[in-house]
């Protein structure tokens, strides 16, 4: 997440700790596309049309993982603005962990790789 630059700035001395807004250090562009693909968590989790037709050829760990990550963000997006927050800031929360979510497919795809590799030689 860091990344990202999708992390909190943080202003501490001795015992006080104070968090601020996200640093944006990181990668701009991935954030952006982040943040974009978060706006989508606002709608109900299905799978259905375009996204079936890509799921098609997904191994059943990525599919999981998927699954679990419409689930949850769907339910955090829901749960923050239902608290009050403001859109942008549960949207920005969201990519936050949608990146969480990348990188465990990521590192999903790349052990079974991994795995091919080695038998393979």
């Amino acid at each position: 997440m860091g990344y990202t630059g999708a992390v909190p700035s943080e202003h501490s001395s001795g015992e006080r700790v104070r968090r601020g807004a996200i640093t944006k250090t990181g990668n701009a562009h991935l954030r952006r596309i982040l943040v974009e693909a978060a706006w989508s968590y606002r709608h109900r989790p299905s799978v259905r049309g375009e996204l079936q037709r890509r799921q098609k050829n997904a191994s059943e760990e990525v599919k999981e993982i998927a699954w679990k990550a419409q689930q949850r963000l769907h339910y955090r997006y829901a749960r923050l603005v239902g608290r009050g927050k403001l859109k942008q800031q549960v949207v920005t929360a969201v990519a936050r962990e949608l990146a969480g979510f990348v990188w465990a497919i990521g590192v999903a795809v790349e052990g079974k790789l991994a795995a091919l590799s080695a038998r393979a030689a």
